[in-house]
């Protein structure tokens, strides 16, 4: 299982770039960066490429309801040039609470949204033209990109029938709140079992989970339902919540000593996950040494669980 750091995209651009060279120098496999109510994450990848050389870089996830998929090909394309190829693109369809009430769009049929979004940005990326007409996109263009690798793209796929597009349309799936066991008896395999009917190669799964080392586990676990309380309010991940059985976000963090952290991590490639994706939180009242801790194990368990 490939470890990467899963980041935020707001701050200074400097030091977010920063942040990707050192994670390189520290021998993470990837560095991914969410796209949430902060800065652009793949202009900031593009101004990180340039103080790297091998890390992946990923997107974990920007929402696809703002950009239409031709400007979206134009500059994820141009992205992947930039970077080199190391460029994972990982898309989804945000929330209800934030499409609706804050963008003043639609969340109707939001499966066949992505569907049909990736009918149309796929080939735009891959071919270079598309001619496809949808229920939600009526596009007949060509595209003429820098040269580069294919782009990989991977989805943020809970239920079944995003997880069915993913494996039939995708390189894989992004999740993020859900468990080991989840992973295990509903995600890896229905993924899985999509690329395979679709004559596609074997999927990523890609799981992003809070994570702190720590003596302290119980008051770990306080602060970490106390930081990420929002995602267990939200419909989607309200449900993998519910799946695993874990009354909130505290419940599936990665979360206890060295020891105790490195098996929870072996539990999850066990259960199918292909890449983890670290979201370090500080864990008791020392936070700098807290995350140090974390990363000090992470950094050694590359290439390693």
């Amino acid at each position: 299982m490939r470890i990467g750091l899963f980041t935020s995209e707001t701050g200074d651009l400097d030091q977010l770039a920063e942040q990707a060279a050192q994670a390189e120098r520290d021998g993470f496999d990837g560095i991914w960066f969410s796209q949430i109510f902060g800065g652009d994450a793949l202009t900031i990848i593009a101004l990180a490429a340039q103080r790297t050389e091998r890390i992946e870089f990923g997107t974990s996830v920007i929402p696809i309801q703002t950009r239409h998929p031709y400007s979206f090909a134009q500059q994820a394309g141009t992205v992947q040039a930039a970077t080199g190829g190391r460029l994972t693109l990982g898309i989804g369809l945000s929330h209800q609470p934030v499409v609706e009430a804050m963008w003043g769009l639609s969340y109707d049929k939001p499966a066949r949204h992505m569907r049909e979004y990736l009918q149309v940005f796929r080939p735009l990326l891959n071919e270079g033209r598309v001619a496809f007409t949808g229920e939600v996109f009526n596009v007949r263009a060509n595209l003429q990109l820098p040269k580069a690798p294919p782009l990989s793209v991977c989805i943020a796929a809970l239920s079944p029938v995003m997880l069915r597009i993913a494996g039939e349309l995708a390189d894989g799936t992004i999740t993020w709140m859900t468990g080991a066991k989840t992973i295990a008896s509903h995600t890896a395999p229905r993924l899985t079992a999509a690329a395979k009917a679709a004559g596609r190669p074997a999927p990523r799964v890609c799981v992003a989970l809070p994570i702190a080392v720590t003596d302290e586990p119980a008051v770990a676990r306080a602060q970490a339902a106390q930081f990420f309380q929002v995602y267990g309010q939200l419909p989607n991940y309200k449900r993998m919540l519910d799946r695993e059985g874990a009354s909130g976000p505290s419940d599936v963090a990665i979360v206890g000593n060295e020891s105790e952290v490195e098996q929870q991590l072996r539990a999850l490639a066990a259960a199918g996950a292909t890449d983890f994706l670290a979201s370090a939180f500080p864990a008791g009242d020392d936070a700098p040494k807290s995350l140090a801790r974390t990363r000090d194990l992470l950094k050694g368990l590359v290439g390693k669980v």
